[in-house]
């Protein structure tokens, strides 16, 4: 009997586990569903890049003689759902089994497992790290630290290494990967791509069906097919990646890419591969085109944090995004939504995602992510505008970095203190704070930066949870070398501008 081969959105890799099990006469099965673009309000632009490099991907099966059914989303027979549309063609097929690659969130797992047709879900190995690999480094160890995952990941590729040795006589090279905002970018960013026909025919269709969710669709200047994403990948390497690593934890307010790659949403789709991204750097560092702190960064992003990421979220089970250690439960303010705010850093990023559908790291764990975890925002609904908002959003390696790394909620499986800082980190690394109507350096009272109030306030809060912690005692000793009237401001201070933002003032 044949069968189904089901192809998701994130799953477009000629080499997936499911598609080589394929025979004559199995049917590939790809949809574009009303569940998948909508369970949260995904930014039009990665609705539209997935379904035109998922049309592309199917195109490119089909020239390679396997048959696809593909449903597209203004089919009027689309069931509007992944088990609903294998449903529909197993019926038309004539058949029950179904060969699927594992889904990266557990929310379409379950709903794969809870459908009636056989359903084998085979493992992703388009990863480094194996489920059971992730799990027997984690057995026993007290503390999951990223750092001693990566350095065993660089044994197992031997990428940057000199025999049992790093390259260069270091693991890590962060020190060096820190230099404030440069005063001016010699890169002209990511590749950009003019839409095709296809393309276009897919942005009609977004810009239909999609106009109210935040995010500006239009210009799309995505890769959309494996060839393209290859060649932004080049472009990257050739004329980025020797400044990646200076300039990476730095923000600029008139450039919102620096060095950065922007490959990852490629990466996650499988258009492009983990070995393939990272050959290419270590080659430019063995030809000489790149130093090796920017390579040395570069990679332990994807082979360290990106794989370390997928490990703890399959590892902590499905209410992993329930987490809330520190028991926040704001509401997430309008202004992550678009929203006046008056505080520029947050503004200039919300809007770079808004027109983007992108926000390098820092961006988003030390502005974004620093203000909802010092404001005691819900962590949820931190995880759901974050997975709603970035094109390489997926909760495999969203959750990991929004509820552990940037909210604490998982209460230190991934960090070992939480990331907070006042307004000093980000005026140090950005240009943000010159025009902003706060004063980065002004601590209370008028024109005081609210990131200066709420960093007291939430470790006032949470004292109980953090003073003991090693990393954060000398910070605890300065609170209390403070007056106390200079204390009791800051914390009237930081009420106020709490409640003003819970009551929808303008902040």
């Amino acid at each position: 009997m044949s069968r189904l081969i089901l192809v998701l959105g994130d799953q477009l890799s000629p080499d997936m586990a499911a598609l080589r099990r394929h025979e004559p006469g199995d049917l590939v099965v790809m949809a574009e569903v009303g569940d998948e673009a909508g369970y949260v309000p995904h930014h039009p632009k990665k609705i539209a890049f997935l379904f035109a490099a998922m049309r592309k991907f199917a195109d490119s099966l089909r020239r390679d003689g396997i048959d696809v059914a593909y449903t597209r989303l203004d089919d009027p027979d689309n069931a509007g759902s992944i088990p609903g549309e294998l449903l529909r063609r197993a019926e038309q097929h004539g058949t029950d089994e179904v060969i699927a690659t594992e889904p990266g969130e557990w929310r379409l797992i379950q709903a794969l497992d809870d459908c009636p047709l056989r359903i084998t879900q085979l493992q992703d190995d388009r990863f480094l790290a194996s489920h059971a690999t992730f799990q027997d480094w984690a057995e026993g160890r007290k503390e999951l630290r990223m750092e001693w995952f990566y350095r065993d990941m660089r044994r197992k590729t031997g990428l940057l290494m000199d025999g049992d040795e790093p390259a260069g006589g270091q693991w890590n090279y962060d020190h060096d990967n820190r230099k404030p905002a440069p005063d001016a970018v010699a890169f002209s960013g990511p590749m950009s791509f003019t839409p095709d026909a296809e393309v276009e025919e897919v942005l009609d269709l977004v810009a239909r069906r999609f106009d109210n969710n935040f995010g500006q669709l239009r210009p799309f200047a995505f890769a959309t097919d494996r060839g393209q994403a290859r060649r932004a990948l080049t472009h990257f390497i050739t004329h980025a990646l020797p400044r990646f690593g200076d300039y990476q934890d730095a923000m600029l307010a008139e450039n919102g890419f620096l060095y950065h790659a922007v490959v990852s949403m490629y990466l996650n789709a499988g258009l492009l591969t983990w070995q393939e991204i990272c050959t290419a750097a270590e080659e430019a560092w063995r030809d000489g085109h790149a130093p090796i702190n920017a390579v040395e960064g570069f990679i332990r992003q994807i082979i360290g944090w990106r794989e370390y990421m997928r490990g703890i979220y399959f590892r902590e089970g499905p209410d992993y995004t329930r987490r809330n250690e520190l028991g926040h439960s704001r509401s997430l303010p309008w202004f992550y939504w678009g929203g006046e705010t008056r505080m520029r850093c947050v503004s200039l990023t919300v809007a770079q995602t808004r027109d983007e559908a992108y926000a390098h790291h820092i961006q988003r764990l030390m502005v974004t992510g620093n203000f909802a975890l010092l404001a005691g925002i819900d962590p949820y609904q931190v995880h759901e505008w974050y997975l709603s908002v970035y094109a390489d959003a997926y909760e495999w390696v969203e959750a990991p970095n929004v509820i552990g790394m940037s909210q604490f909620a998982d209460g230190g499986i991934v960090g070992s203190k939480p990331y907070v800082s006042s307004a000093n980190y980000i005026d140090r690394m950005s240009n943000y704070c010159g025009d902003c109507h706060y004063s980065a350096k002004t601590k209370t009272g008028e024109g005081a930066c609210p990131f200066n109030l709420l960093y007291w306030h939430f470790l006032n809060r949470h004292r109980d949870r953090f003073a003991q912690n090693p990393r954060m005692s000398r910070i605890y000793a300065n609170w209390d070398r403070m007056d106390e009237d200079r204390r009791r401001t800051i914390l009237s201070e930081a009420e106020t501008f709490l409640n003003r933002m819970a009551q929808g003032a303008v902040v």
